[in-house]
């Protein structure tokens, strides 16, 4: 029979203590503090404000490219490129 010798990363042995109730709860509240104020922060950075939309000529053309040796995803007006358009294959 071999005995294995235990590793310092094993589980903590059933004798260790944990922190008492109020530490614990302190510190469930304060990590859902922290998170609330990340949403809000992050909600916050989200909101884009739009860009006015403008107008274009009557009679414009649209061209998208999504073909094999193409730009892939590439939307261009009247000839000139505008954007891409990530993750769109066929429109």
């Amino acid at each position: 029979m071999t005995r294995t010798k235990s590793s310092a990363w094993s589980a903590r042995p059933a004798t260790a203590t944990r922190a008492p109730a109020w530490v614990r709860r302190s510190a469930a509240w304060a990590l859902l503090a922290a998170s609330e104020a990340l949403d809000r922060l992050a909600r916050r950075v989200a909101e884009v404000p739009a860009a006015p939309a403008e107008r274009l000529p009557a009679g414009s053309e649209f061209e998208f490219y999504a073909q094999a040796g193409a730009p892939e995803g590439a939307l261009y007006v009247d000839g000139q490129f505008v954007g891409w358009l990530p993750g769109v294959t066929r429109l």
